[in-house]
């Protein structure tokens, strides 16, 4: 192996640092925790990955894509518009309920954590509830084609209806991962579309 070759996977060290982070959040994760985790030496986290923040944005974006763009591009492909709105609630709070860390969503932690005082994290968050918003839009638009969703709705309106319960789920999943609470606001934003 040549000497700069790496000697470790990249990827799972990533996703590695991606649970600390996740865990306990930017400020909560030093240095010395992410070597510990990660299983590497801190010059080969600088050498790869940059610094802390650097790292940080690298994890944020690697569970946004395993996540969050996984499940709604799986969603889309396999179920009717209505039915891809539904059961992309539905994971939500059986996920919520079954998690027995309770990390809760990465990106709705940072947003609440980091958001706020760091544009580029702003960004990428805001880029991600975007998309939230146009695969809501779309199933939207696409059950009001089908007669799955009212034509009487707003579209837009309803979209960004989706996806206040959506952070409203996530942010509570933290706090009280209560299967009656969560899905009690799921059936309410779903029962608004027909």
């Amino acid at each position: 192996m040549a000497p700069w070759e790496k000697q470790f996977d990249v990827e799972h060290t990533l996703e590695k640092a991606m649970t600390a982070f996740w865990k306990n959040g930017y400020a909560g994760t030093s240095m010395q925790d992410l070597i510990t985790c990660m299983g590497i030496h801190k010059g080969s986290i600088y050498a790869t990955y940059g610094d802390k923040r650097s790292l940080f944005l690298a994890a944020l974006r690697h569970y946004d894509a395993k996540f969050r763009k996984d499940r709604i591009t799986r969603l889309e492909r396999e179920c009717l518009p209505l039915g891809a709105i539904r059961a992309f609630f539905q994971s939500l709070v059986d996920d919520a309920v079954g998690d027995k860390t309770r990390f809760g969503c990465f990106l709705t932690n940072t947003a609440l954590e980091c958001s706020a005082h760091d544009e580029e994290i702003a960004k990428i968050v805001s880029a991600s509830q975007e998309d939230f918003e146009d695969f809501f839009r779309r199933m939207i638009k696409a059950g009001k084609s089908t007669g799955e969703i009212s034509n009487t709705l707003s579209t837009r309106q309803m979209a960004r209806a989706l996806l206040g319960s959506l952070v409203g789920i996530l942010v509570l999943s933290r706090s009280r991962p209560e299967k009656l609470l969560l899905q009690t606001i799921a059936d309410e934003a779903l029962q608004k579309l027909v």
